[in-house]
């Protein structure tokens, strides 16, 4: 799922006509002192970071001067949460919280459910995991009927919510849920939803995630890939994307598996399965013999062979990688003559420029005699260790794993020699 930082799922709150503390997100200590100046009250500075845990990790810190807050911008810029570089921080002013509460939507995939679910809780500022059952009060949306501003009313009365703070809190419950289904999330919360002691509720730390199938309907929001990432995406998930963005025949899904300058110290190799769970089997195998794959491709569901060629193209292209492998442990119900194409025509364009490289191609399924053919004759007569199996071998990944190896070594020693 496409997710958001804080920032971000707090202006589409305002839009929403939600209350949000004042606030701005910065990138230097000096604007972070500059925007506690501006808003002359104490702040809380919060690291941006697709990550929780963020108040665990120190990542999270209150300031009553500017001064304080250029100081705990400086500490926060830079570090890392979870593995992620803090890059910006949201300096926003500081809460008089007199109490705390949750209100999230989800969408439940089990089959009694199969769509949104809007929760409250009175017991806000803590993972909803963590909220007993009966402190959680759940209401499964019927998406042709939708909801209500009374339907919020009752969820939250049901808490135990009375007075002049009742409607005020629906109300924020209810546009939650409209800007939910506007912005088509998979998840949308409110943790916490504060009530002030001046008796102001608003909406202290949003955590969004938008279905990745309908950030179509989204161009305002710039997601440049439909996938989840932790990080911002590399050069390389721009490009493999590319593929899938337009061409829906088959996958062609690839992923960095290890960063440029771990590949270049070796021991690193191209990687392409076919079909998630079999390519598993080649994975496991390399680790047995210690190689690491630099990249996961999988390239099924009858992709067309310009995607494959495509795949190919891309992993042959990671600088620094020691050998070629596609992983078809499988008896894909795919015409394998479109991948056999594809295949041979990336290879005959990059071998040329690696001389003696490893590539060991395992290609078995539908079309299989077709495309051992295509594999032989297309590749024949190029400078290269290439070793072509059928389904003799498509239970054997350990054998596959052990030829590569080989391959490998011998690559090596020969390029030491030259």
């Amino acid at each position: 799922m496409a997710k958001f930082f804080e920032y971000q799922g707090k202006e589409i709150f305002k839009e929403s006509g939600i209350p949000i503390p004042e606030g701005m997100v910065v990138k230097t200590p000096e604007d972070a002192r500059r925007t506690a100046e501006k808003l002359g009250r104490p702040v809380v500075v919060k690291a941006q970071v697709w990550a929780g845990g963020r108040g665990k990790s120190g990542a999270v810190k209150f300031a009553d001067t500017p001064e304080e807050a250029e100081a705990a911008a400086k500490a926060i810029l830079g570090m890392k949460v979870k593995g992620l570089e803090v890059k910006q921080v949201l300096v926003e002013e500081k809460l008089d919280i007199a109490q705390e509460f949750y209100a999230g939507g989800i969408i439940n995939s089990a089959q009694e459910v199969r769509g949104p679910v809007l929760m409250f809780s009175p017991e806000g500022g803590m993972d909803i995991e963590s909220v007993p059952e009966d402190k959680i009060a759940l209401m499964n949306v019927d998406v042709i009927k939708g909801i209500m501003p009374y339907d919020t009313l009752n969820l939250v009365s049901s808490m135990g919510v009375k007075g002049k703070n009742l409607r005020q809190i629906a109300d924020v419950v209810f546009k939650l849920f409209k800007a939910f289904q506007k912005m088509d999330c998979r998840t949308l919360e409110i943790n916490p939803l504060v009530l002030t002691n001046d008796g102001k509720v608003l909406a202290a730390d949003c955590r969004m995630a938008v279905d990745d199938q309908a950030l179509f309907r989204h161009p305002e929001l710039g997601i440049k890939i439909g996938r989840e990432f932790l990080k911002e995406p590399t050069e390389f998930y721009l490009i493999a994307w590319s593929f899938e963005e337009s061409d829906f025949r088959g996958t062609s899904y690839v992923a960095q598996m290890a960063e440029p300058e771990e590949v270049a110290k070796g021991g690193y190799v191209g990687y392409h399965g076919i079909g998630g769970g079999a390519a598993m089997l080649g994975m496991d195998a390399l680790n047995k013999v210690d190689l690491k794959v630099a990249d996961y491709a999988d390239t099924s569901g009858n992709p067309t062979a310009s995607k494959v060629y495509r795949v190919v193209k891309l992993i042959m292209g990671i600088p620094g990688i020691e050998g070629y492998f596609l992983a078809g442990f499988m008896m894909a119900n795919q015409e394998q003559w479109h991948h056999a194409h594809g295949i041979v025509k990336a290879l005959r364009e990059e071998l040329p420029k690696k001389p003696g490289f490893p590539v060991v191609l395992l290609l078995c399924g539908n079309k299989e005699k077709e495309s051992q053919e295509i594999l032989k004759e297309g590749l024949a007569g190029l400078d290269a260790r290439i070793e072509i199996y059928d389904r003799e071998h498509v239970y054997d990944a350990k054998f596959i794993g052990g030829r590569l190896k080989t391959l490998v070594d011998e690559y090596r020693k020969e390029r030491l020699v030259s």
